[in-house]
């Protein structure tokens, strides 16, 4: 159902990606444009993930008629996967889905933003994208959750991160891009923002990631870990372009309190020591349509590991491999000390940063309902 209040009229908040979840929802990936040679190495990091969020959360695969037996097949053997047909434009589960808010006495609904593919006809990545539109909204609908319609303000999953007490984070190069919302203030938008995730205060970063085509969401550059306290991605190295965006943040950081009037207690989350590079050979596998942002041998890509999901029991961290081995330890090591209660699952993801974003990217997590004691495992009549 269609709700025509907002949330914290009705008294119901985002809460922190680090609480109790019931479920996670993800979209097979197909469009060329994103995954080259037909999506083969990226089937195969998505169903590394999916095995890993399955193993303590339900997990809802969308997936477009011509290859949900492709997604059948290599989900067959995992636990808490239901597999539905459901059309999308490509596999950003975060920008897509629908944020979940929830109230005090545990009762999750859902919330419905414009989408206009990163920036419209501005500079959004592709020209037709109808069909991610109304994704949350037809999710929401099969999942049976109530939904907040927020449109026609545009917004995308992986631009916001709460503390689940109130306070959120965004960048200003993502929600003041003119692909956005440009006929309003950063004063107007913050009001939207409160409304719709039952925040109290919003923090404004001025910069995310390095070449991050979203306009640099926050979700790829900073992350609350527990209320009160978050990891920035960060380089020592001066000369890299990302000391100074990642600087600016630390700055803005190291001055605000969150809604509950506590400091923000900052740990700096390396990025990869070696840029990760699109490849020449990379390049025949892509499709690219009309329109569509194209890749060239050579282009960066937004390669940071504060791009983690956290399911019930784990974090599932980013791994780029190769020259960057070391780096992949450091930040599992970091996290490890971080978050001792989780399990730290490095998952190899150079073939989905290929597609432009990460497993944060491709995930949205489900809060938990009341009464439910970690996660609920529901009917999987749909699966085949």
């Amino acid at each position: 159902m269609v709700l025509n209040r907002t949330p914290k009229a009705d008294g119901f908040f985002m809460p922190g990606e680090f609480e109790p979840q019931d479920g996670c929802i993800m979209i097979w990936p197909v469009r060329p444009g994103s995954w080259p040679n037909k999506a083969k190495a990226a089937r195969r990091a998505f169903v590394a993930i999916i095995k890993e969020i399955a193993k303590s959360e339900n997990v809802y695969v969308a997936a477009e008629e011509a290859a949900i037996e492709s997604a059948r097949e290599m989900l067959a053997d995992i636990p808490n996967v239901t597999i539905f047909s459901m059309e999308s434009d490509d596999a950003w589960a975060r920008d897509v889905a629908p944020t979940f808010v929830k109230n005090g006495a545990g009762k999750v609904r859902a919330v419905n933003w414009e989408f206009n593919a990163w920036g419209g006809s501005f500079d959004g990545l592709y020209q037709d994208w109808e069909k991610d539109n109304a994704f949350a909204q037809r999710i929401a609908d099969r999942l049976g959750y109530d939904i907040y319609d927020a449109t026609p303000f545009v917004l995308e999953g992986g631009s916001i991160h709460s503390d689940g007490e109130g306070t959120v984070l965004v960048t200003e190069a993502c929600l003041l891009s003119g692909g956005r919302n440009p006929k309003m203030t950063k004063e107007e938008i913050t009001e939207k923002l409160k409304e719709y995730l039952g925040a109290e205060k919003i923090i404004w970063l001025p910069r995310g990631i390095y070449q991050d085509e979203t306009n640099e969401h926050v979700d790829n550059v900073c992350a609350f870990i527990r209320p009160g306290e978050v990891v920035l991605a960060w380089t020592d190295n001066e000369s890299d372009p990302q000391y100074a965006l990642s600087m600016e943040s630390l700055k803005v950081l190291e001055k605000e309190t969150d809604a509950k009037g506590r400091r923000i207690i900052i740990h700096k989350l390396p990025i990869p020591d070696v840029p990760v590079l699109v490849e020449e050979e990379d390049l025949a596998g892509y499709v690219f349509a009309e329109g569509e942002d194209n890749r060239e041998a050579g282009e960066r890509l937004a390669a940071s590991y504060v791009n983690f999901y956290f399911s019930n029991d784990a974090i599932l961290l980013p791994a780029f491999g190769g020259e960057n081995r070391e780096s992949d330890e450091r930040a599992a090591a970091i996290l490890e000390k971080l978050c001792p209660e989780r399990r730290i699952v490095p998952i190899p993801a150079r073939d989905i940063l290929l597609g432009g974003g990460n497993i944060h990217c491709i995930t949205q997590q489900i809060p938990a309902k009341e009464g439910s004691s970690q996660y609920t495992c529901y009917e999987r009549e749909v699966l085949f």
